[in-house]
C-alpha cells in the first residue's frame, strides 16, 4: 500500500492538541521506576469507557482484562499490548484506549499486565506476550485468524517480537497487527531521535536511553527480537503502522514500513500530520486520536474477517467454534 500523510489538522483538533501540550509542559517523569509509573498512570490515565464491559482475566498466570463493547463478535480477539518503554504502564493506564479500540474493531480486547523491567528485563514481557496469545489460541478456543495483536511504543516492539518468534517457531500468526508509534531499533539509530528531540512533548533521547538499558542490559541490541527493523519480516502478517510527525520514533515507523514491503509484507503506512507519540491515548479529547482509533478499528476488523473466512474458505481449519473467555 503507498504511503499516506495527512496534511490538515482542522481548528478544533489544533486547539485541542494546544491544550494536550500545556497539559504535557507540566508532566514530569521523575527519576526512579516507582515514580515513573505512578507519575504516568495519574498524566495519561483517560476517563472510563461510557459503556465498554471491563472483566479481570487470568490468561494462564499473566494478569489480564478483557474488555468487550456491546455490538463486539466474541469469536474475534485483539491482544493489545501497553507501551510504556517496557517499564511502566498498566491495563489502568490502558483501560481506555483498548475499550475504543474494542467499540471501533467491533471485537473484544484482551489487554495484558506483562512484568515490567528493570526487574524483570528482555525476555520477560516478550513471553508473557507469548503465553497470553497461546492461551487464547491453546487454552480459550481461538484460531489464530480470529486473534489480532497490537501494541503502542514499546507494546509494538513486543507486538512485533511476538510475530517473529510465532513464526519461527512454526506456529501460525495472528490474522494482522496494529503497530502505533512502534520503537523497533534499540541501536537507536533513527534520525529523529536528534532531530526531533525539541518537539516530541513525551519521549527524550535520555528516556529512550534509559528504558533501553532497562530493558535489554547487556544483550545484543541488534537482535531482531529486540530491534525488530533488523530483522527478516518475510511472512509476517498485514501490518498498520501509525505515528505523527512530532515524535522521535518516526524514523523508526518510516523504516519499519520500507523493510516490511521489501519483504514482500502487506503493510499500511499513515503518518499524521502535528501527532505527538501515541495520540491515540488522546482519543477522548482530541479528534485526531478518534479518527486513528476508528481507522484502526476498521483495519483490524476486515482482516479478522477476512482472515477467519479464508480459513474456512481453505479448509486449513475446521468448523470455527465459539471460543470461551
Amino acid at each position: 500500500m503507498p504511503q499516506s500523510y495527512v496534511y490538515s489538522i482542522t481548528l478544533m483538533s489544533q486547539l485541542e492538541l494546544n491544550s494536550i501540550m500545556a497539559m504535557l509542559q507540566d508532566f514530569s517523569w521523575g527519576d526512579t521506576p516507582s515514580e515513573m509509573r505512578s507519575h504516568f498512570n495519574d498524566g495519561f490515565s483517560m476517563p472510563p469507557h461510557p459503556t465498554a464491559q471491563v472483566k479481570p482475566i487470568n490468561a494462564d498466570g499473566i494478569v489480564a482484562e478483557l474488555i468487550s463493547s456491546l455490538h463486539g463478535n466474541p469469536e474475534h480477539v485483539i491482544l493489545y499490548l501497553h507501551g510504556g518503554g517496557f517499564a511502566f504502564g498498566s491495563c489502568q493506564t490502558y483501560r481506555r484506549i483498548a475499550c475504543d479500540l474494542a467499540e471501533a474493531s467491533a471485537a473484544s480486547v484482551l489487554l495484558i499486565d506483562y512484568r515490567l523491567a528493570p526487574e524483570h528485563p528482555y525476555p520477560a514481557a516478550l513471553e508473557d506476550t507469548l503465553t497470553a496469545y497461546r492461551w487464547l489460541v491453546n487454552s480459550r478456543g481461538f484460531q489464530p485468524s480470529q486473534v489480532a495483536i497490537a501494541g503502542d511504543s514499546a507494546g509494538g516492539n513486543l507486538a512485533l517480537a511476538a510475530l517473529l518468534s510465532l513464526r519461527d517457531a512454526g506456529e501460525l500468526s495472528p490474522s494482522s497487527a496494529l503497530l502505533i508509534s512502534p520503537y523497533c531499533d534499540m541501536t537507536r539509530t533513527g534520525k529523529t531521535i536528534a532531530t526531533h528531540a525539541d518537539i516530541d512533548p513525551i519521549v527524550s533521547p535520555q528516556l529512550i536511553d534509559t528504558i533501553t538499558a532497562w530493558y535489554a542490559p547487556n544483550e545484543n541490541l541488534r537482535h531482531p527480537l529486540l530491534s525488530p527493523l533488523y530483522a527478516d519480516l518475510s511472512g509476517l502478517p498485514p501490518l498498520l503502522i501509525h505515528v505523527g510527525t512530532a515524535e522521535i520514533l518516526l524514523d523508526d515507523a518510516l523504516r519499519l514500513a520500507h523493510q516490511a514491503r521489501l519483504a514482500n509484507v502487506a503493510v499500511e503506512l499513515k503518518v499524521w500530520q502535528k501527532m505527538i507519540h501515541c495520540f491515540h491515548l488522546f482519543a477522548p479529547i482530541l479528534e485526531e486520536g478518534q479518527r486513528a482509533i476508528v481507522e484502526a478499528g476498521a483495519f483490524l476488523h476486515y482482516h479478522l474477517c477476512n482472515s477467519a473466512l479464508a480459513a474456512r474458505r481453505t479448509g486449513s481449519v475446521g468448523q470455527l467454534t465459539r471460543p470461551e473467555l
